[in-house]
């Protein structure tokens, strides 16, 4: 009988099975990026990223920009970094700490302060505190905050804390306020919770918050709230100067890149801004008036 196969022609059986080896190999490969990603805890260069796999670098590369192209990793335009999208996080349930809010803001910071020419911070909603993950001094670089000098902030007299305590629960909120005292700090400090409870209601109509001196003399700021995939607020976005340069016309016109720039941190946690609802306690709307807080 004649056969029609060439002698060295692979077998059915190879035919099959090397295409899922290697299959088995770019999955293992591709899970693999995405855990070094993960415990770089911060974006992470292709160079290194190959280089702690033993990876060649095209090798490398293929493999994390197919990630970018599915979702899973996101690069970064001014330094070509890669970071973990929001997409693991909901795929997990997780959220994000301090650290890792801190870096996914670090750009957006910078682009604040150019367009401000003022200070910018993003603080953090976590275990039930205010906590600053980054901030942009205007004569210097982005700083994430070490945990030793992160530390609480004040909920009822910052911009940053009121921008959150708006579209908290409002349970959490007093709860927050029962645990810390609402101490006055300056003579425009906010010490009552119906006060507060006015305030907030203000916020949640404006879709910012300000403060006016009300943590520190000689001190104002403006902040808008960010949301999460999950439709929760989790952090806020700040932009701060002294009262002789954040006069009531600067306070309006930091208002839009605050507006642009919060959003686009939102959206890079996931948020996809829903039609606006109302929580019956008040203190738990999903989102701004008509969704995300448009530009002024």
């Amino acid at each position: 009988m004649t056969n029609d196969m060439a002698p060295d022609a692979p077998s059915p059986t190879q035919i099959d099975v090397n295409p899922v080896a290697a299959t088995h190999r770019s999955l293992e490969r591709g899970l693999a990026v995405l855990q070094t990603v993960a415990e770089a805890g911060r974006p992470i260069a292709l160079a290194e990223t190959a280089r702690r796999l033993g990876l060649h670098r095209s090798t490398a590369h293929h493999l994390m920009q197919t990630l970018v192209r599915t979702g899973y990793l996101r690069q970064q335009e001014r330094s070509r970094a890669y970071e973990l999208t929001q997409k693991l996080f909901q795929l997990t349930g997780r959220t994000w700490s301090a650290e890792q809010l801190g870096e996914i803001a670090h750009p957006l910071l910078e682009e604040l302060t150019r367009a401000t020419g003022e200070g910018s911070s993003v603080a953090i909603w976590a275990n039930s505190t205010v906590t600053i993950a980054a901030k942009r001094e205007l004569d210097g670089p982005v700083r994430p905050l070490p945990a030793e000098l992160r530390g609480p902030r004040p909920l009822h007299c910052t911009a940053s804390g009121k921008a959150l305590a708006a579209w908290l629960p409002r349970a959490d909120v007093m709860a927050a306020l029962a645990r810390n005292p609402m101490d006055r700090l300056t003579s425009k400090t906010i010490t009552t919770p119906d006060a507060f409870e006015a305030e907030l209601r203000r916020v949640r109509s404006a879709g910012y918050a300000i403060d006016d001196e009300e943590q520190r003399e000689g001190l104002r700021c403006v902040a808008m709230p960010v949301f999460a995939y999950t439709g929760q607020v989790l952090a806020s976005m700040c932009v701060v100067g002294p009262k002789h340069r954040m006069t009531p016309q600067k306070l309006l016109a930091v208002r839009t890149p605050l507006a642009v720039l919060s959003r686009r941190l939102s959206e890079r946690l996931g948020f996809n801004a829903p039609a606006a609802t109302s929580g019956s306690d008040g203190f738990r709307d999903a989102a701004f008036p008509g969704g995300m807080p448009a530009s002024p």
